[in-house]
């Protein structure tokens, strides 16, 4: 599956720091995190690298709509097809080209994303009533072959006494999940982590920080929604999900929030940030690269989708969890050097899984 970072990195953009985050259509009040830089003056474009929270005009977003719709004709079905039964493949060579060179660790997380920070308030007891040991489970490096692939019961799988859980989609190399085990020193934090590219999942067991008794990295489909994941129903506190979403095939998005919103514990939380509507990464497809509506496939076989935030929404609460934060994030980029403006899209949710379920979405 995409890796965080991978994707972007994989348009030539290796920014993800200095966010600044605003709401264009949910009413959410503005939330200024890294930075306060505002162009007012737009002579003064060139006298930073970088402009938070720009808002487009009008005829910005008029052109870039021109832009989609230029290069909007699909590639033929079988040529689809290929693309999506070789995905496995694209992703490997995608991490065995750049391994773990090619990524920066996401310093930005605990920020955006405090729920990942220690003492986020997920140390609850178990929604079985019975409170949780506080030391974590300790599993066996040779045991973390199969085990995703195996049926478990409750109580038995990597980390089930930990008293807070956390899963990664679409890990990559490691450059949420290591910030993660190397800030979080909570004693009962678990980490699991997963991705489509078995490739990616080597290179995070192969670091140097894995922690075996801390983390638990295994190969997974997202897509598939019959593929079982090694922790059960209402077991995690946190689903983290950046940049992997948007490379799924569009048809197969809710089904896989819908299965992973079943692993959330009453009062869990999903966090996500992807790529948004016209983001430049969307605006530089040229023809002959796009699969369907807002859906494109890179020079190297992966594929990207680009959201809005309504679409989003609409897939978090089918999935039966409620909006804590659904922003858009809109950056420009400078190039200095080439005299070159850079507009970047971004979208970053939290949904939560309500404490009390509707009898009729309870397991």
């Amino acid at each position: 599956m995409a890796a965080p970072g991978a994707v972007v990195a994989a348009q030539g953009d290796s920014s993800e720091s200095g966010l600044i985050l605003s709401d264009s259509t949910t009413g959410d009040v503005k939330r200024p995190q890294f930075g306060t830089r505002f162009l007012t003056d737009p002579r003064q474009v060139f006298q930073h690298n970088a402009w938070d929270n720009v808002e487009w005009t009008e005829e910005q977003e008029t052109a870039a709509k021109k832009k989609v719709l230029e290069n909007s004709q699909p590639l033929p079905p079988e040529k689809q097809e290929d693309f999506d039964c070789r995905a496995n493949e694209y992703w490997n060579d995608f991490y065995t080209i750049h391994e773990n060179r090619f990524f920066k660790d996401r310093h930005w997380l605990f920020t955006e994303f405090p729920e990942l920070a220690p003492q986020s308030g997920f140390n609850h007891p178990d929604v079985s009533g019975g409170q949780q040991k506080q030391q974590q489970q300790r599993l066996d490096p040779e045991q973390s072959t199969d085990v995703a692939a195996l049926p478990h019961a409750d109580g038995d799988f990597p980390g089930s006494s930990a008293t807070c859980r956390i899963l990664e989609v679409g890990c990559g190399v490691g450059n949420t999940v290591f910030p993660i085990l190397k800030t979080n020193n909570d004693p009962g934090l678990f980490v699991y982590c997963c991705d489509f590219s078995s490739t990616a999942v080597e290179l995070v067991k192969t670091n140097p920080e894995y922690d075996h008794g801390r983390c638990f990295a295994f190969v997974h489909d997202l897509s598939d929604e019959e593929a079982d994941y090694p922790v059960p129903d209402a077991s995690l506190d946190v689903i983290v999900l950046i940049f992997v979403l948007s490379a799924l095939h569009p048809d197969k998005m809710q089904a896989s929030i819908s299965r992973l919103a079943r692993l959330l514990k009453p009062g869990g939380v999903m966090l996500l940030r992807d790529y948004g509507r016209y983001d430049m990464a969307q605006l530089r497809f040229k023809k002959g690269r796009c699969l369907s509506e807002n859906f494109y496939v890179r020079g190297d076989g992966t594929r990207v989708y680009f959201f809005t935030q309504d679409e989003l929404h609409e897939m978090f609460t089918e999935a039966g969890l409620e909006k804590v934060q659904n922003l858009v994030d809109r950056r420009l980029q400078v190039n200095r050097g080439k005299q070159l403006t850079m507009y970047r899209v971004w979208i970053q949710c939290k949904y939560r899984k309500a404490l009390v379920q509707p009898p009729e979405t309870q397991a």
